[in-house]
């Protein structure tokens, strides 16, 4: 059979839009290579979900002051603060994935936040990790209404009179709280959970007595409050023992090991940033971290750095928001 010279073969009326489609894919690669090349094009920008003044604010600041001469553009700090850091979360999940927007975050916006309230955003399609900052630590103290002395006073108190210790955190699925969650399943206590907005309240609250046990991200204030005998160091959420309290042993050490929690930090990017620029930023961000003034920073206030990559990170994440979804279910947790 011939064909009219005037109407192309099958195969030519195949190949002729496949040219044309490989074509403007290559043209497209070629102007996101260069769209890459060029980055960053303009300030970038990080979002701090917490509210300024605190330890989570200050530290991205000095990230944002020693990452800018790497990236050779401003890095500007902004404050979304709200909802547990879904606020914040939330706005970084709808800019721009061009590397011009990053958030500075705990992980728990990911990893708690959505098993518990509608936020808005996709935990696992909407944000991509970047880089872990740092571990602050959990401690947990007996406050003065507290009459023992041990981690296993608690345990023996709670067995003693079931629902009598009470115990307070931060909120709902906060990290204080899943620690007593997880101390609760673990040996099998019926421990009495007093939940604050916040921690202001509750450290007033605990030195008053108001409740026997608290469990709190080290800070200045209860370490203080340790020091002078109103609190009693019972057990930390860290990696290993602090420097700052080296007789007190860890979760993990005292059999604990699912309820030795810390408050891990990092920054984040929107979902579909491009690997490469994820990477650049790693890159530049482990640099700032390996800085010894910025170490000391973090470890002065009682925060372990992290680093590493950003895959690293992801795995610390999921791990986390496994552990936390077990818990959620198992202690029938809900939102207030």
């Amino acid at each position: 059979m011939r064909h009219n010279a005037e109407m192309p073969s099958t195969s030519s009326r195949r190949s002729g839009p496949l040219v044309v489609a490989l074509a403007a894919g290559l043209l497209c690669l070629a102007e996101f290579a260069l769209a890459q090349a060029k980055w960053p094009q303009r300030p970038v920008r990080i979002i701090v979900v917490y509210p300024t003044g605190g330890v989570s604010d200050e530290t991205a600041r000095a990230i944002a002051e020693r990452l800018a001469p790497r990236l050779e553009v401003p890095v500007l700090v902004e404050n979304r603060a709200g909802g547990g850091g879904s606020v914040g979360m939330g706005a970084l999940a709808k800019a721009q994935p061009d590397g011009h927007t990053l958030a500075f975050s705990a992980i728990s916006p990911l990893t708690l936040n959505p098993y518990l309230a509608a936020v808005g955003y996709d935990p696992r399609r909407d944000v991509a990790p970047v880089i872990g900052v740092m571990h602050t630590p959990v401690v947990v103290v007996g406050t003065p209404a507290f009459a023992g002395a041990t981690f296993q006073d608690l345990l023996r108190a709670a067995r003693q009179a079931p629902g009598r210790v009470r115990w307070g955190s931060s909120g709902i699925a906060t990290v204080g709280h899943m620690v007593l969650e997880h101390v609760r399943l673990a040996a099998q206590v019926d421990i009495s959970h007093i939940p604050y907005k916040g921690g202001g309240q509750q450290l007033t609250d605990a030195l008053a007595g108001h409740f026997e046990i608290l469990s709190t991200n080290v800070a200045i204030a209860q370490l203080q409050h340790i020091q002078s005998g109103k609190f009693k160091a019972l057990a930390v959420g860290a990696p290993e023992r602090l420097r700052v309290l080296p007789q007190v042993p860890t979760l993990a050490e005292l059999g604990f090991a699912q309820a030795n929690l810390t408050s891990l930090f990092g920054l984040f990017a929107p979902g579909d940033t491009p690997e490469a620029i994820i990477a650049r930023l790693n890159a530049e961000l482990n640099a700032v971290l390996r800085q010894g003034d910025v170490r000391e920073r973090l470890v002065a206030a009682n925060n372990l750095p992290f680093g590493g990559s950003a895959a690293e990170f992801a795995r610390a994440i999921n791990l986390d928001a496994e552990r936390n979804l077990a818990v959620i279910r198992a202690a029938g947790i809900r939102a207030e």
